[in-house]
């Protein structure tokens, strides 16, 4: 039996019953291009980091020492090194190393808010001297009266010489540490 010319479409089979993950995903050179950068800007930040922080960072031995060896170098060995680190860093999963940054950040992040909490309590103080001095120890109880009373005496004496802020640092000192010995 031949074919009629209508019947060639019976032989094409049918796309409706193939499984929807066989879909190809095209990527634009772009961006790839900025993924690229985004890692190569990851390894500058891992780079500026110090010694401690990066022991924290789960990195294998030859991506830390790659960051070692860039930490080392000047100029432009510098952008070569980091552009090896970012095709590095193409190879491995950077989930765990972008969480340990971030939880680094934001460690950061807030003992940057603690000190300006504290140097805030510490301009209070000095200004106010004892209205403010209830609040230091609702905060802190174990905070010691008489040595903060000194030095905000002491303080607010040396701000009305113009001397150097001695006691005034001695506050601050004193208040990281109960906010430390705290939690």
């Amino acid at each position: 039996m031949t074919k009629q010319p209508d019947d060639w479409l019976d032989d094409v089979p049918d796309d409706e019953n193939e499984d929807e993950d066989d879909e190809i995903i095209w990527v634009s050179k772009s961006e790839i291009k900025r993924d690229a950068e985004e890692l190569k800007r990851l390894g500058m930040e891992l780079m500026e980091l110090g010694k401690n922080a990066l022991d924290k960072i789960p990195l294998d031995e030859d991506l830390r020492a790659a960051i070692d060896l860039a930490q080392k170098i000047k100029k432009e060995g510098r952008r070569r090194q980091v552009q090896l680190i970012g095709k590095m860093m193409r190879s491995r999963d950077m989930d765990p190393i972008r969480v340990a940054l971030d939880k680094l950040k934001n460690r950061h992040n807030q003992q940057v808010a603690l000190f300006h909490k504290l140097e805030a309590l510490r301009d209070r103080l000095v200004e106010e001297g004892d209205d403010a001095m209830t609040e230091v120890l609702r905060l802190y109880p174990e905070a010691d009266r008489q040595q903060l009373r000194v030095l905000i005496r002491n303080a607010q004496k040396e701000k009305a010489a113009n001397k150097p802020p001695k006691s005034y640092r001695q506050i601050f000192s004193y208040l990281r540490e109960l906010a430390e010995s705290q939690g």
